[in-house]
């Protein structure tokens, strides 16, 4: 393949070993797996320093935290019709078509990370009453999602050129800014939620500046971390990045195809995204009146479980990068070989990550909080989730390997399906009877049959058949 990987070989693919083909796909993988390492560490420290305020705290943050999922998520999918787009061109040789589609991306994802931005600040003041949230955290609920919902311009261009870059097969360069700005979110987090302080260290006093906010410091480290981010992200990919650069051949102009293209991928992305968000949403709307201690509970959870997960999701961006650029290269037999890998791969890796998360539950939230009632809940409803990695892990890389063909309507469908057919479903029926014990029952039964629908719309291969772009 030789030393770089923004083009794959696809003249000297043909005969190539298994083991070979997931070199490869390891190859892509590292970068985006190192970038979710890096991430998930910092959300642990987000997460403890904000559970170091209290229960109360992290309830604020939790109980909007679906909803803020389901933002990100849009902004996700809306980037998503372009730069499979991207992918698929350059797997072509069609730079200057590729070009084109960023450029055209660029206008259209700033105009509609504008428009989220209003919607989200719109209903700030609002959504914690309509989550369920106790009257005691709704204040400071409203204060950081108000402040999130600013950051959503900034968010959307990130994830262009985050994806642009990712599908062009420049893994590293996003990852280590991603990198970057988790290290950006501590620092500025550390800063903004804390009052000014001494510290002593070795016998030394040491003044540490503080502006004392509390959860709304969260969101302001956040922001700015972000913004930063965003800049950077986007000097890399309109200014430098050979294949992509606002200086190369190409254009500007808006054309009906290319926003044809990006509707047929993006429209049923967002679907799902708003099926699973939706989902979470109304699952919060469940986990609400059990009080702050399940909601925190719940809330860490989350980040703790995303320790697991992340080369999952790492693998999946390498699949979407590697099926993209194969389909664009006339290959569909190799964009099947890859897909299958990645997913033995992440498959592999994840049950042996669900089972370290088994054992290592309790130390995992001893570090994220000091209520010992949210540490004892916490432990026990992580441990449910451990035994559905291995399937999560499948319908992670399938939906990744998916996107890279364009392929997301009957993914929106198989979502809608095992999320609210089983996620909710369950939720109502067990949560009555075991708390927040039922909730995470429910979500592991349902991460399992998500993975075996994700396995069987993969392995049929008919979305190998058809080209995104022409």
């Amino acid at each position: 393949m030789g030393k770089k990987t923004d083009i794959l070989n696809f003249g000297n693919i043909d005969n190539i070993s298994r083991r070979s083909m997931m070199g490869i796909v390891w190859s892509f993988s590292i970068p985006a797996i190192l970038a979710q390492f890096t991430s998930v560490v910092m959300q642990y420290i987000d997460a403890a320093m904000v559970g170091s305020l209290g229960a109360g705290a992290s309830a604020a943050i939790g109980l909007v935290s679906t909803t803020t999922w389901l933002m990100n998520g849009l902004c996700t999918a809306a980037v998503t019709g372009f730069s499979v787009q991207i992918a698929q061109l350059i797997g072509a040789k069609r730079d200057s078509d590729a070009r084109s589609v960023f450029r055209q991306a660029f206008v259209l994802m700033m105009c509609f990370g504008l428009f989220m931005s209003v919607i989200a600040f719109s209903i700030s003041s609002h959504l914690p009453a309509w989550l369920g949230g106790a009257k005691d955290i709704r204040a400071d609920s409203s204060k950081y999602f108000s402040i999130f919902a600013l950051i959503l311009p900034a968010t959307q261009i990130r994830q262009l050129c985050a994806a642009s870059l990712q599908c062009s097969g420049d893994m590293k360069t996003p990852s280590a800014l991603s990198i970057a700005m988790c290290f950006m979110n501590v620092i500025f987090n550390f800063l903004f939620i804390y009052p000014s302080r001494t510290l002593i260290v070795f016998g030394n006093e040491i003044k540490i500046f503080g502006v004392g906010l509390g959860v709304s410091g969260a969101a302001y480290g956040t922001a700015l971390a972000e913004y930063i981010t965003a800049i950077l992200m986007l000097w890399r990919s309109g200014f430098k990045s050979k294949k992509l650069s606002f200086w190369g051949e190409g254009t500007w102009k808006i054309r009906k195809q290319c926003i044809k293209t990006a509707l047929r991928v993006s429209l049923p992305a967002a679907f799902e995204h708003m099926i699973i968000c939706g989902a979470y949403i109304c699952s919060t709307v469940i986990i609400a009146p059990l009080g702050k201690v399940p909601v925190a509970a719940n809330s860490l959870a989350v980040t703790a479980e995303s320790f697991c997960y992340m080369p999952g999701y790492g693998i999946g961006s390498a699949s979407t990068t590697l099926v993209g650029q194969s389909l664009g290269a006339g290959r569909s037999d190799v964009a099947k070989r890859f897909a299958s890998t990645a997913v033995f791969l992440g498959v592999a890796i994840m049950t042996v990550t669900g089972a370290l998360m088994f054992v290592i539950a309790p130390l995992m939230f001893s570090l994220l909080t000091p209520d010992t009632g949210v540490r004892m809940l916490g432990t026990d409803i992580l441990r449910i989730e451990a035994f559905a990695e291995p399937l999560y892990a499948a319908s992670i890389i399938c939906a990744g390997a998916l996107r890279g063909a364009g392929d997301t309507f009957v993914p929106s469908l198989l979502n809608l399906a095992s999320m609210w057919g089983v996620r909710i479903t369950l939720s109502f029926i067990l949560v009555p009877h075991f708390g927040l014990h039922g909730a995470w029952i429910a979500m592991a039964t349902e991460l399992c049959v998500r993975g075996i629908l994700f396995l069987i719309r993969l392995y049929r291969g008919k979305w190998a058949e058809k080209k995104l772009v022409v």
